[in-house]
């Protein structure tokens, strides 16, 4: 008989973030202690619910698991089958990529004078637990690949809004934007909040 889905962890993991947030901390403090609760989370792969864990053959799915009643954060599972990854991108919002299952790479990438986008370092391996941050002010264009051309792998991310209405960028090479709005690969959200499952009845 399978292990009943630890779903409190991601109930923790959003009410403890909505605290940060009502304490309106600056980027850099909410960031800071944002990527200690994205660890905690990460740390355990027993509560995502299998189907928000299901790769697609053609693309990387992008599953939301939850939304801020204001629309402050959402939290969503990206999911990569083997070989597969964005197009250079970037957020607008501040975020948080936590490793979940597998391993993917980021690379990120600057502006050179003339506006093309070149590759800025080597590319930034995640593995399971591992937290990167992402903003418009500490570097927010990248690309994320799955780090097998064998399986699947699977990071959570958090983002400073509903990510999937906000207006944003794939770019080319040369520097050229085209704006799109990613929304979400899932119509339905899991349901974290029956504590009967938890605290039966006695």
């Amino acid at each position: 008989m399978s292990q009943p889905l630890r779903l409190e962890r991601l109930r923790h993991f959003i009410g403890a973030l909505s605290e940060l947030l009502d304490r309106a901390p600056d980027e850099a403090t909410l960031l800071d202690q944002g990527q200690g609760l994205m660890r905690s989370l990460v740390a355990h792969d027993d509560w995502l619910p299998e189907a928000l864990a299901q790769p697609d053959p053609s693309r990387y799915q992008q599953y939301l698991l939850h939304c801020d009643s204001r629309q402050r954060f959402s939290v969503v599972s990206f999911v990569w089958g083997p070989g597969q990854q964005t197009p250079i991108h970037d957020h607008r919002v501040w975020g948080l990529i936590g490793m979940l299952r597998g391993a993917e790479y980021s690379q990120g990438f600057a502006r050179s004078e003339q506006g093309a986008l070149l590759p800025a370092g080597a590319p930034v391996r995640i593995d399971p637990g591992h937290v990167e941050a992402v903003s418009p002010r500490i570097g927010d264009i990248h690309q994320v690949s799955n780090a097998f051309d064998d399986q699947v792998s699977i990071s959570i991310h958090v983002y400073g809004a509903n990510i999937g209405a906000v207006s944003r960028a794939v770019y080319l090479a040369d520097g050229t934007e085209k704006p799109f709005i990613s929304g979400y690969s899932n119509t339905l959200l899991p349901n974290i909040w029956d504590l009967s499952k938890e605290n039966p009845a006695p």
